[in-house]
């Protein structure tokens, strides 16, 4: 049973009470059957209750709770924080204004608590950055706090599904290397469920990891994790959904999903690729250097033989075709930097 019908039968009976009464009234007005008014002013009551009841109790309660649900715990702390200097400020001023003649120590000190009040949740939550920063600056550090001053400070990353199931985000956080808040809203939780749930096996297990992963960050207090109900009203696309939230939050995405890498970066949404991440810290090599690599397969080329590094990158051996699983020195001559990632080419020692 729906909020919404509940709400529609109370609307109803308490619509239908008020139309007794009204029709009581209107009856011993016009002198008329008292009987007769009560029962059409109660069936027009119940109907107005019926239709009219949602649009004021429940909706704009659910409208309400989603547009707190897409403001961060920072921002709403910095408005309640405002609302009441500027109310304080309203109080003070009250007093000196009430003792203005009338009408206008009536209607000044209202005017002065919306007014007030209006400004000091606008310019708190204007400044909400500067102002949390004053107040990290003040509080006295504890051992143990110093990462955690680089956690806080007020940052959220939203995760998308593909950045879960890759795994490397555990290993990352762990480095110390990101601040902030990893946010997953329900939406993206519910996607990796989805795939965890399927039917082919290899989707099945990527979701298994997934979960595993998100478990490992759970666990893992270097980055603080939180599950959000938040959604995105209108839009079914989990993909659009992180990306409109994204804009609403001022916040970024991390992922390692290219079509929404670049969807984010056209509405103008900063993107954490581990992608990217991953080709920025592999090792730089210069032409001339020797390289130790075990040649595993045949190049494209003929008399190529094709080996990879530790970290992935691969290195095309000239002339190393009849070196196949062995491990030999070769010698750089070039590196190519693809949108794949990285490539080396080299040739055979002397």
């Amino acid at each position: 049973m729906s909020a919404d019908f509940i709400a529609r039968l109370v609307g109803m009976v308490v619509f239908a009470g008020l139309g007794i009464y009204w029709g009581i009234y209107v009856g011993n007005l016009s002198g008329e059957n008292q009987a007769l008014f009560a029962v059409i002013f109660a069936l027009v009551g119940a109907l107005v209750g019926l239709v009219i009841t949602p649009y004021i109790s429940t909706r704009p309660v659910r409208a309400l709770r989603g547009i707190l649900g897409r403001v961060s715990s920072q921002t709403l702390v910095a408005g309640f924080i405002g609302l009441l200097a500027g109310l304080i400020i309203a109080a003070l001023l009250a007093i000196p204004l009430s003792a203005l003649p009338t009408p206008f120590g009536d209607v000044l000190p209202v005017v002065g608590v919306i007014l007030f009040g209006y400004l000091g949740i606008a310019v708190f939550i204007m400044r909400q950055d500067d102002i949390f920063s004053v107040f990290r600056m003040t509080l006295p550090s504890r051992a143990g706090d110093a990462a955690g001053e680089m956690v806080d400070n007020g940052r959220t990353i939203l995760l998308d599904t593909s950045v879960i199931i890759d795994g490397r985000i555990a290993d990352i956080s762990r480095t110390g290397f990101l601040y902030g808040t990893f946010l997953i809203p329900r939406f993206v939780l519910n996607e990796l469920q989805y795939i965890a749930d399927s039917a082919d096996s290899m989707r099945r297990q990527r979701g298994r990891r997934g979960m595993e992963v998100l478990s490992e960050l759970q666990k893992d207090a270097t980055v603080p994790v939180r599950i959000s109900d938040i959604d995105v009203e209108g839009v079914r696309e989990v993909d659009d959904k992180l990306v409109v939230l994204a804009r609403q939050m001022n916040s970024p995405i991390m992922t390692n999903d290219y079509n929404l890498n670049r969807v984010a970066e056209l509405q103008g949404v900063p993107v954490l690729n581990v992608n990217e991440l991953a080709n920025a810290v592999k090792s730089v090599l210069l032409p001339g250097e020797p390289l130790l690599v075990d040649i595993i397969q045949e190049g494209k080329e003929s008399g190529q033989g094709v080996g990879y590094l530790e970290d992935g990158t691969m290195v095309v051996v000239e002339d190393g075709r009849g070196r196949i699983n062995e491990q030999v020195t070769v010698t750089v001559t070039k590196v190519l930097q693809t949108a794949a990632g990285r490539m080396i080419f080299a040739q055979l020692g002397e």
